[in-house]
């Protein structure tokens, strides 16, 4: 087959050109998991590439293709490998080159069901963005994730378990004025829940417009998971902030509580007062952001862009906030002398930075600052950085020769233990009725957000 251009990336549903690029001899920015984190399937593959002289483009691609390229001969177009700009190392770079794709969990999650052709996905990324890749595919689509204990901190403080016995308390007293906006960073099953109360699903690029057409139907909004988001929206869109109530902690309070009991700060009076209700949890990426670091870059003359997964104050300071998509861009379209600090995933900043600096743009990392009293540093997504290159090329070969692990294909409603990648899998039934309702609030998301487009 002639292999796809290897520079594109995502755009809603389109593919654009991204530029990244592996540069020779520098090496692929990927700390090996400890052997016993691979699946007993994979373990051959990590000692292969743990076996390897060096991370040069030059070493490892070499080996990759001994894998990859069957993989394509085999499959041809029917093959999509997809993965997010928060994807560890170099990994981002590796997918481009064999014809994948890059972009944020909006224009992921649309791939399968426009791109009808494509039978075998292989994503790159954690379990939720592949789980909503799998909703919105067709039947005859099959969704991979090349490491299914690949998580979300935020969304494992934010599990069906913990969510549903203070959801189902608070439908029981508000019915139908209580609508469930789910973030993306979400399970399938919290999805379902969304749509099921007529709610809908948001991304960081669409949470306005999605709360936006919320408000406009008087309905009181639960917005899982991120607290974060969820209060950066409604400032910015001039919510009265008084009228927002946070949940406790999920680390602390789990779900054993009543709305009665005391455990919520200002009790059952203000969640009747209030306009919307914000689930306790949030990113630990982001929530090391602050106002006093924004404004330790801008006294140095540099703009600070932030993500809305970052603390209000943090937002607040910054010079502009939004979406990977929206920080990507402000990175490759900056003009020549630029210096811009971004507030987001670690190895998201240091592609923006590596690529950006080509044209003379140099961007750092907002936790990097080089004073001690601040006692941070730029952080990565540990949890995405579990889907490195020997997870690549043992699913791409596993599945090439029909030995894939069942644990790595994923079906709507799934939800797999990040640590012992146990999974709980429905039944027929049970799969059918979470599609119904997921899709209905993931195509609300999109309904809304190509209106607002």
């Amino acid at each position: 087959m002639a292999h796809a251009n290897p520079t594109s990336r995502l755009t809603g549903s389109r593919l654009t050109p991204s530029g990244l690029t592996l540069e020779p001899g520098m090496p692929i920015c990927q700390t090996d998991l400890p052997l016993d984190w691979y699946q007993d399937e994979f373990k051959p593959y990590a000692e292969e590439y743990q076996a390897l002289p060096d991370r040069t483009p030059e070493t490892v691609l070499p080996w990759l293709d001994r894998y990859v390229r069957p993989a394509q001969d085999h499959f041809g177009d029917s093959l999509l490998l997809l993965a997010h700009f928060y994807m560890g190392g170099e990994i981002v770079k590796l997918v481009e080159r064999y014809g994948g794709a890059v972009s944020d969990s909006y224009a992921l999650a649309l791939q399968a069901a426009r791109n009808p052709e494509k039978k075998v996905i292989v994503e790159s990324a954690v379990h939720f963005m592949a789980e909503a890749v799998a909703i919105l595919a067709h039947d005859d689509q099959q969704v991979w994730i090349t490491n299914p204990k690949a998580g979300c901190t935020m969304e494992m403080l934010a599990k069906d378990h913990l969510v549903m016995p203070i959801a189902d308390q608070l439908i029981e007293r508000y019915g139908d004025d209580l609508m469930v906006i789910a973030y993306m960073n979400t399970s399938g099953r919290l999805k379902a829940l969304a749509g099921a109360t007529g709610g809908a699903v948001c991304t960081s690029s669409n949470a306005h417009l999605v709360v936006d057409w919320a408000r406009k139907q008087n309905k009181k909004i639960l917005f899982v998971p991120d607290q974060h988001l969820g209060r950066n929206t409604a400032w910015k869109l001039g919510m009265e902030l008084d009228k927002l109530v946070t949940l406790p902690d999920p680390q602390v309070h789990a779900s054993n509580y009543s709305l009665t009991d005391g455990t919520i700060e200002g009790g059952i009076q203000a969640l009747d007062r209030a306009e919307m209700i914000l689930w306790g949890s949030y990113c630990g990426v982001h929530t090391i952001f602050s106002a006093a670091m924004v404004g330790w870059w801008q006294e140095r003359g540099w703009k600070v862009l932030v993500h809305p997964e970052s603390p209000l104050e943090a937002v607040q300071a910054a010079d502009g906030a939004g979406s990977t998509d929206y920080l990507w861009k402000a990175a490759m379209n900056a003009k020549p002398g630029s210096k811009i600090v971004i507030g987001t995933e670690g190895h998201f900043v240091r592609n923006a930075a590596a690529e950006a600096g080509k044209r003379g743009v140099e961007i750092k990392h907002l936790a990097d600052i080089p004073d001690p009293s601040f006692g941070s540093a730029g952080c990565g997504c540990a949890t995405m950085s579990r889907n490195d290159p020997p997870h690549l090329a043992g699913m791409l070969d596993l599945l090439r020769l029909g030995q894939a692990p069942d644990i790595n294909l994923v079906q709507s409603g799934d939800s797999v233990d990040e640590i012992t990648a146990r999974r709980d899998r429905l039944s027929g039934e049970e799969q059918g009725e979470l599609i119904r309702d997921a899709k209905l609030s993931l195509e609300r998301m999109i309904a809304i957000t190509e209106a607002g487009a």
